[in-house]
């Protein structure tokens, strides 16, 4: 039986309860309701034990955004039993095996790109696996087109989670216009990655970059990044895409056009594989800071993008 507190005999029960059918998140935030210990003084305790858990992980921990798994954060639970005056093993027991994070169901990578294509070449170079080990939670991008009409630049910002243990970096895709110089494209990583091996394609105007994270991720972990191309390099642009391995996720593009060459008509549109024709899905109306943008709230494997025509 766990013993009884101040809190009396409702919390007691409710922390019994809580403790035989769980989940994890709910024991451990029940038993530190029932005893009355703030997440500071846990950490204490648990330091005074010579274990190190940060109040942030704790707190992760008790709301169930994350599970602890790593073996030194098993050890932390074996103390927390032992600092919450619970029975051995009555919160490890509910963590049970660790369960393995699924990839999301794929859509065979030649379909987005084509066979033999100079993208699959520029992967096989960076010794990149066939998915990555990473799916999509949320991506914002940004492309600015400038006032020649040439894609200037795009950056991302991107919110990752692995689906396999020790990813430790996402390979980011520039596909310039027609004419464009891959020798002239810069990459930048802007925040949480930095730039690994660079390899270029000119004759398919493409770059394939490694940005690679401080740590690795485990199966289940998030990462967020933040990266810019710079191009300007190329013929005047069209149209932006982006393709899709992976079901799940949100995406949001927009696209910003310089005040002095405004596009006469811009539409979304998609396509299931690169040899499919493009589906168009409607008109986008440019608001008063000449941009555009679209929103995927739950990304299905293709191509998505806007496309404009000028003059």
């Amino acid at each position: 039986m766990v013993k009884a507190r101040p809190g009396g005999p409702d919390a007691e029960a409710r922390l019994t309860e809580a403790l035989r059918t769980g989940p994890f998140a709910l024991a451990l935030r029940t038993a530190l309701t029932a005893r009355g210990l703030a997440l500071h003084r846990v950490r204490h305790r648990l330091e005074q034990r010579g274990v190190s858990v940060g109040v942030t992980s704790l707190s992760y921990w008790q709301r169930g955004v994350r599970r602890p798994e790593r073996p030194e954060s098993l050890r932390a639970v074996t103390a927390l039993e032992e600092v919450l005056e619970l029975p051995e093993h009555a919160l490890t027991r509910l963590l049970g095996p660790r369960a393995p994070a699924d990839p999301p169901v794929a859509r065979p990578f030649r379909m987005l790109v084509g066979p033999d294509s100079a993208l699959e070449r520029l992967l096989a170079e960076l010794e990149a696996p066939s998915d990555g080990g990473l799916h999509t939670v949320l991506q914002y991008e940004r492309v600015r087109i400038d006032a020649e009409r040439r894609l200037a630049s795009r950056e991302a910002e991107h919110v990752v989670r692995a689906h396999r243990d020790g990813t430790d970096r996402y390979v980011a895709i520039h596909c310039g216009e027609t004419g464009c110089d891959t020798g002239r494209m810069r990459v930048v990583g802007l925040e949480n990655c930095r730039v690994g091996r660079v390899r270029r394609a000119q004759e398919a105007g493409m770059v394939a970059v490694e940005l690679l994270f401080d740590a690795r991720l485990a199966a289940g972990e998030t990462a967020v990044l933040r990266y810019r191309f710079e191009d300007g390099t190329g013929e005047p642009s069209q149209e932006y895409y982006r393709g899709f391995s992976y079901a799940g996720g949100a995406y949001v593009l927009q696209v910003a056009f310089d005040r002095a060459a405004l596009p006469v008509r811009c539409r979304r549109f998609g396509r299931p594989t690169v040899q499919a024709p493009p589906e168009f899905r409607g008109d986008l109306t440019l608001n008063a800071h000449a941009t555009v943008h679209i929103v995927e709230p739950e990304i299905r494997p293709g191509h998505v993008g806007v496309t404009w025509d000028w003059e």
